[in-house]
């Protein structure tokens, strides 16, 4: 069953704690982002300064271009998941093995222009593929429902990996990413600048458990 995982991207401490505390009442599953300002053109709150209520399930997302440099303050923040690209500058595989020796889950990001084949081994070595869409650092992206046909792809080289989505997730189209074979959907701008975020986010909970009508 598909998920719907509030996102967090902030530049400040503040604006950190501000919307951890937007999104307290309501939500269970955490996408959390960080940015190096190298592999994503914005800089955010750094791994040391992230926090989250300790019954929250928190994926990190780390746009960073050389992931063994955040490594182990990551690992020591037990999350959940942490997601680092392909297409960063190292050998992503190691990083994800050294990561699941850790008891935590170990997802892979692939940009728009990442063709799932060329990057099989990454894809074997982990326990989610995120399908990004967006735009790094920012939110507000578009969701390209082309990349929908990298499930497929991604179901032939694992077809029990977790699939996750980044990038324009709305009221308009959860649906159809849950439909397409997507288990979690990491909403950005649509619940953190919603006027009644809860609101919102029961919404795109009750559209990816509707029923289609033929």
């Amino acid at each position: 069953m598909t998920v719907i995982a509030p996102a967090v991207l902030a530049e400040t401490p503040d604006d950190y704690k501000a919307q951890i505390e937007k999104i307290h009442a309501f939500t269970e599953r955490v996408h959390i982002d960080i940015c190096d300002g190298e592999f994503a053109p914005s800089f955010t709150v750094g791994a040391a300064q992230v926090w989250w209520p300790q019954e929250w399930i928190v994926d990190i997302h780390a746009m960073v271009a050389r992931p063994s440099e955040h490594l182990e303050t990551l690992v020591s923040l037990k999350p959940h998941m942490i997601i680092f690209h392909a297409e960063s500058s190292e050998d992503i595989v190691p990083v994800l093995e050294h990561v699941k020796k850790f008891g935590i889950k170990a997802g892979v990001a692939l940009l728009r222009t990442t063709v799932p084949g060329t990057v099989k081994a990454a894809i074997e070595a982990a326990d989610h593929v995120m399908i990004f869409s967006g735009d790094l650092g920012k939110y507000g992206g578009t969701a390209s429902m082309m990349q929908l046909e990298k499930v497929r792809l991604i179901r032939n080289i694992r077809q029990d990996v977790e699939i996750g989505w980044d990038g324009g997730v709305n009221i308009e189209n959860a649906y159809s990413l849950s439909q397409g074979g997507v288990d979690v959907l990491n909403v950005g701008s649509t619940i953190a600048h919603a006027a009644d975020p809860a609101s919102v986010y029961a919404t795109l909970v009750n559209e990816i458990n509707k029923h289609g009508v033929i």
